[in-house]
């Protein structure tokens, strides 16, 4: 028996939510939490402490890309909750640095990717069709894709750019898309998470450029669906890509690095395919089938 319990909830019920869980956990005998940094942690000081008053087992994941800014802010906190777990969940390598650093154990197990709907198709050759697939909030940033996009069509006046997503700045960026004249740049929106294949099959080359990440799933999601990932270097990105092997990276920000690349990939073909369908292949070990054993373990469970 599973059951999940949120902590999203009003100002008001965060009060009650240590009286809440104690009711809910005694019925179990594992609580998986899952955290993350800032207001992210309320999980783990919420669920350690009941956890650990009611003597369960207690398995925390942590995620996202702030992890080793938050660690070093708040070290005190961090080891009087991280070290009375039974097992931490990283997701990736730069995560594991982090604890290895503040001296806390921990076990890597990645992201689980639901490939169930991916639309798999080799490209013979790779077409100016560019998607983003990354929420319109800052710590993505979009106007970097924007002004490489711009740098591009000026050389391929045919180029196209889906942005698949929204946020707090939808409407801004396409306030500045227009501002800087861009033609073929089209704002989807947000889509249901089984859609997200049909719109990674129109395309052939993904771009993101987050400023700050851990373990982006899209990147996953592209690379299965056989397209050309191209990416910012940063947080766990370059534990899961690695440069001109399975990807192409370029520094965070550098819209003038991400233009480069991006006509790069167009006139080398050949070894851009080589590129995308060694990251179809690496993106299989994301699967439900490759990581449950991992999973099995952590439970104390026999596979």
């Amino acid at each position: 028996m599973a059951d999940i319990f949120s902590t999203k909830v009003s100002f008001i019920r965060r009060l009650m939510l240590l009286m809440r869980l104690h009711r809910v956990a005694k019925q179990y005998d594992i609580l998986h939490i899952h955290c993350c940094s800032d207001w992210g942690f309320l999980p783990a000081v919420v669920g350690v402490t009941i956890g650990r008053w009611l003597k369960k087992r207690i398995i925390l994941a942590y995620h996202g890309g702030g992890g080793e800014m938050f660690f070093n802010k708040h070290p005190r906190l961090i080891r009087q909750y991280l070290t009375r777990t039974d097992t931490n969940i990283v997701l990736s390598g730069f995560l594991a640095s982090a604890f290895e650093k503040h001296g806390l154990p921990y076990v890597v197990i990645p992201n689980i990717v639901e490939l169930g709907n991916v639309i798999y198709h080799k490209r013979s050759a790779f077409a100016p069709n560019f998607i983003c697939t990354r929420a319109h909030e800052e710590l993505y940033n979009i106007p970097c894709i924007l002004r490489a996009f711009a740098k591009v069509q000026s050389v391929i006046p045919e180029a196209t750019l889906n942005l698949v997503g929204g946020g707090t700045l939808h409407e801004k960026l396409k306030q500045q898309a227009a501002q800087m004249g861009l033609n073929n740049v089209t704002f989807i929106g947000r889509v249901d998470n089984s859609q997200i294949f049909q719109y990674l099959d129109k395309a052939d080359i993904l771009l993101s450029s987050p400023k700050i990440d851990n373990m982006p799933v899209s990147l996953l999601e592209a690379m299965a669906s056989g397209l050309l990932v191209i990416s910012s270097n940063v947080g766990g990105v370059p534990y899961m890509i690695k440069d001109n092997s399975t990807g192409l990276l370029f520094e965070t920000d550098n819209d003038k690095e991400l233009a480069d690349k991006i006509i790069w990939a167009l006139n080398n073909q050949a070894v851009a395919q080589a590129i995308a369908e060694q990251g179809h292949m690496v993106s299989g070990s994301y699967r439900w089938e490759s990581i449950k054993s991992k999973i099995y373990s952590v439970y104390g469970i026999s596979a």
